[in-house]
């Protein structure tokens, strides 16, 4: 069995409409899904990425209304990285994020530059194989849109016991200098950590929860397995009804998600009404009423294209 990549990414927002306006308006994601955490349904659970909603590019924010600026620090992702496909793109984004009032800083084929809460982005021209996962927007054209996940840099304490957890458990192969990768049938996707700064992380806006790696449906139970074998302490399988899910802290503290690649966002609704109107899993779906009192209403980020 191998993990196919980066399933997707879970981060903090203290500000739907801004983070709404930003990951949409200015970086040309779709929004796959509004919908709730399950966990605490009174909060929107925004799910961002490609023209599908693929496994790849599911970039996610729950949203704590005026929640405090986090900060990074050990056991936390301080980087997220997307591809694009070429230096051309490069010059197409610095020159739009300027346009908006974002700085980003550029070295060689990276471009760097931090979300309107402080979350870390990094674009990076990809080498990879893997098929391009991009979304459609009228300013920003095909071929610099961006591309999907690349990987994700994180702070750790316990790089060895967690390099250890990657290669003897997930099945990563060590590339040098505390970076690993995951690699399946379909996507690639690596993982870095740099020594922790000195100021503890404080989880808020801006900062990320958790990082999800994707498996085959089929393999799920047998990854929980694999994970007690090896010594892991894991929740055991979630219903997410877009996915299934399985949670443990590796040694260093991040926390980690085993997702299924299904049965993805369709479940729902047809592939072109994705992300335009709130949807909730069966659990919820009694509460519709109740749970709306509660949410700040969101446009439809593709009304009148």
């Amino acid at each position: 069995m191998h993990l196919d990549g980066i399933h997707h990414i879970s981060c903090i927002t203290g500000d739907a409409p801004g983070n709404l306006a930003f990951y949409t308006g200015v970086l040309g994601l779709r929004m796959v899904a509004k919908t709730v955490n399950q966990d605490d349904p009174y909060v929107y659970h925004l799910f961002y990425g490609d023209e599908e909603g693929s496994p790849g590019f599911d970039l996610t924010f729950f949203e704590y209304p005026g929640a405090l600026r986090g900060r990074a620090g050990s056991g936390m992702v301080y980087r997220i990285t997307l591809r694009v496909g070429t230096a051309a793109a490069l010059n197409f984004w610095q020159k739009r994020l300027a346009g908006h009032d974002i700085t980003a800083t550029r070295h060689d084929d990276r471009l760097r530059f931090d979300d309107p809460e402080g979350l870390g982005l990094e674009l990076v021209v990809t080498t990879s194989s893997d098929t391009p996962l991009t979304a459609r927007h009228p300013d920003v054209p095909a071929e610099f849109a961006l591309q999907g996940f690349a990987s994700v840099r994180a702070y750790g304490g316990r790089v060895a016991a967690t390099g250890r957890l990657l290669a003897g458990v997930m099945g990563a192969t060590p590339l040098g200098n505390d970076v690993w990768q995951l690699a399946g049938k379909a996507r690639h996707g690596t993982i870095a950590y740099a020594v922790p700064p000195d100021l503890p992380g404080r989880a808020g806006a801006g900062t990320v929860h958790h990082v999800a790696w994707a498996t085959e449906l089929d393999e799920h139970e047998a990854w929980l397995e694999r994970l007690h074998r090896g010594g892991v302490s894991s929740t055991p399988i979630v219903e997410r009804y877009y996915f299934r899910s399985i949670y443990f802290r590796e040694p260093s503290g991040v926390l980690y998600e085993l997702a299924t690649k299904g049965p993805g966002f369709t479940v729902d609704l047809p592939l072109e009404r994705l992300g335009r109107e709130l949807v909730l899993p069966p659990t919820l779906a009694g509460r519709r009423a109740e749970i709306l009192t509660h949410l700040i209403p969101l446009p439809d980020p593709r009304a009148g294209w």
